[in-house]
């Protein structure tokens, strides 16, 4: 009995030293284990940190090579000389609240951007490049000699660059550094506009339905348009050449320097010309309207005394001609050029050795949109076809023709023509 008590004893403190080493272990385990996961959890702490470090030492880069693109690449005032043809285009200015309407400026601007010219930023904001127009053209109208004035990095062949990234009907021709406070539309002495049409538009009325192949003008005709032409010459209120305009107003006073109509030729078997207008500056529509009431008095629509009515108090009933040949030629900046242009520092704003270029654009892209569309579309038929419906005689009352005239400028949703 003595015996079996003393076995049951053994046993028994047998068990409990296995609990109390198990216990051990079982400490011993947990010890372990959170030392292991305060191992794991540093890993990923000290990963996170050396994250931190590395986007720290590639923004730190970053700037460093911004600021060596900037000293290397300055950024300094220039006059772009740019070319287009404004088929398919909402105009040369930029709108950025109507977007669906791609304009002239909208694939410059994208070209600067892309071709590193200016920072992307400055796409999205153009007055922290200073951009600025020299005139605004109509939806459909093109340009042969357009100047824009902004701030861009000069970069080597910056203009084969910015072409790079430019449709074909869009081209930079050429660059000049200008002074920094030069702006290239308040610098802007006066434009000169081309306006291409075919010659059935001076045939008289009855003509109109003839075969506009078949037409040519007759020497006396040309000569009385160029004298119809030469009564715009000076200083006069073209308040209804635009709309919208007062005959109170005084910017509807504009001053024209010249206005003709050149030589007609042939061009796939149709007779054109070009009419040349020059002037300080144009209000929307102004040479369209200018252009319009010619052809009306000269195929018998209207009598001669209507253009001199058109300068005075009264409202008179103006026609539009269609925007297809309406061309920007030349930009003119004389008193700069005066200024600037001989003092040794600075580039006189004249394009003498570009002119190849820009007479080779026009007729790869400017004079054969004008002839196709013309064929394809015959706008200056079709507008001739709604002269009989406009009053010359009367004058008409200022809200009536208010309210036509916007109504014209909302159908086409062009910009404003300087």
């Amino acid at each position: 009995m003595f015996k079996t008590r003393q076995l049951l004893r053994a046993l028994f403190n047998h068990r409990l030293t296995l609990e109390r080493n198990g216990g051990l272990c079982k400490l011993f385990c947990m010890m372990s284990e959170a030392a292991i996961d305060e191992q794991q959890t540093a890993k990923p702490l000290k990963r996170a940190h050396e994250e931190n470090e590395d986007s720290a030492e590639k923004l730190q880069a970053t700037k460093k090579l911004k600021a060596e693109d900037e000293k290397k690449y300055p950024k300094k005032k220039v006059v772009l000389l740019l070319a287009y043809s404004g088929k398919g285009y909402y105009g040369m200015q930029r709108n950025p609240t109507a977007t669906q309407f791609r304009t002239i400026e909208d694939e410059l601007v994208t070209s600067l951007v892309k071709s590193g010219c200016i920072p992307e930023n400055h796409g999205d904001d153009m007055k922290k490049m200073s951009f600025q127009r020299c005139a605004r053209t109509d939806k459909g109208v093109s340009a042969a000699g357009q100047a824009v004035s902004l701030k861009v990095r000069l970069m080597e062949d910056i203009i084969e660059k910015i072409n790079e990234h430019l449709p074909p009907q869009i081209r930079v021709l050429g660059l000049k550094r200008v002074t920094q406070g030069f702006n290239s539309k308040n610098n802007c002495d006066a434009r000169t506009y081309c306006y291409m049409l075919p010659t059935l538009a001076f045939s008289p009325k009855d003509n109109d339905i003839g075969s506009i192949a078949a037409f040519r003008l007759e020497p006396e005709t040309l000569e009385r348009v160029n004298r119809l032409f030469a009564s715009y010459k000076g200083t006069h209120n073209f308040h209804n050449f635009t709309s919208q305009k007062a005959a109170s107003d005084p910017s509807a006073r504009r001053y024209i320097i010249e206005m003709s109509c050149g030589e007609p030729f042939i061009n796939n078997n149709t007779q054109f010309a070009v009419i040349t207008v020059k002037g300080q500056s144009f209000m929307l529509h102004q040479i369209r309207k200018m252009i319009g009431l010619v052809i009306a008095v000269i195929k018998g629509y209207a009598k001669e005394d209507v253009i001199e009515r058109s300068w005075g108090q009264d409202k008179v009933d103006v026609p539009k001609a269609p925007g297809l040949g309406l061309v920007l030629e030349k930009v003119h900046f004389d008193r700069y050029n005066k200024r600037f242009g001989e003092d040794g520092l600075h580039e006189r704003l004249e394009w003498d050795q570009e002119e190849e270029a820009v007479k080779a654009f026009k007729e790869a892209h400017i004079y054969p949109s004008i002839v196709e569309t013309e064929r394809d579309e015959g706008s200056m038929v079709s507008w001739m076809s709604t002269l009989h419906i406009h009053d010359f005689e009367a004058s008409a009352k200022a809200t009536d023709t208010k309210n036509k005239d916007q109504k014209q400028d909302n159908a086409e949703e062009g910009n404003a023509s300087d």
